[in-house]
């Protein structure tokens, strides 16, 4: 077990490098001890840091390395997660600073915005649809601390996932108004095709997934709650960003969702 001044320094060292703009090297260097769980434990007392010092609150939840080539580029059998704050939304409308991020990347998502508390005690791929308000494109800026982006599973967790920013269209969109398996995503940089999947790379569909953290975090005394908005994992894989670059993400079904890097 670690201590948990150990976990809060990890958490506090965290903090300074996202606040600070600076890299830090893997945790698992230092403490080999650090086991996923208690990286969920880190990730927590991150999360409480962040909201009092940044003076903002929790809007939802994120999904990370849901497809099977991610897991496998990493060694993992799971998904992990991460907890979105109401300070990381940014306006699709506004260009994006690039100014205090380390080296930010953008990915195309599925965003669920939820209408009632999925509490358990175990939560199924029919309750999420059910307690979902509507989908709707969104993209996910990640932002990992760690030298060259380089982690482990442990220690990307405790980074909240690698979590940084995230745009949500303003469209709205039943979930039975859009098919949640097939629909076609095409992900684009500056009118160039950089990417094309479907909804069910999402683990074969993307509330299979939120059901997936629902249980994690009911397991963990947590739950989705009714207004969170849940990214429920990237359907390609994440683009470089540039001063002066433009990303749009099209859905079969669903208008297109485009965000413009300032120059």
């Amino acid at each position: 077990m670690m201590k948990t001044d150990t976990l809060e320094q990890i958490a506090y060292e965290l903090f300074k490098a996202e606040h600070d703009v600076y890299e830090v090297t893997k945790f698992v260097e230092q403490y080999p001890e650090l086991t996923v769980e208690t990286a969920y434990d880190i990730q927590d007392k991150l999360i409480d840091l962040k909201c009092k010092q940044e003076q903002t609150k929790t809007s939802g939840f994120k999904l990370g390395l849901t497809s099977k080539a991610k897991q496998q580029m990493m060694g993992v059998h799971e998904p992990t997660y991460g907890v979105l704050l109401a300070n990381m939304e940014l306006d699709p409308q506004q260009p994006i600073s690039l100014k205090t991020l380390i080296h930010p990347k953008i990915e195309p998502e599925i965003a669920f915005i939820f209408k009632k508390d999925l509490p358990g005690p175990v939560v199924t791929v029919a309750q999420v649809l059910a307690a979902t308000d509507y989908v709707t494109p969104a993209m996910e800026i990640i932002d990992s601390r760690y030298l060259n982006f380089n982690f482990t599973l442990p220690d990307v967790i405790a980074d909240n996932s690698s979590s940084s920013r995230y745009i949500v269209s303003t469209q709205k969109y039943a979930v039975n108004e859009v098919d949640l398996v097939n629909m076609g995503c095409i992900f684009t940089q500056n009118d160039e095709v950089f990417a094309t999947s479907t909804a069910g790379s999402i683990m074969g569909h993307p509330a299979r997934a939120i059901a997936w953290m629902a249980n994690k975090l009911i397991a963990r005394g947590q739950k989705i709650r009714a207004g969170d908005v849940v990214l429920s994992g990237a359907l390609t894989g994440s683009a470089t960003m540039h001063a002066g670059d433009q990303f749009t993400v099209s859905f079969d079904g669903m208008e297109s969702l485009s965000v413009r890097v300032a120059q």
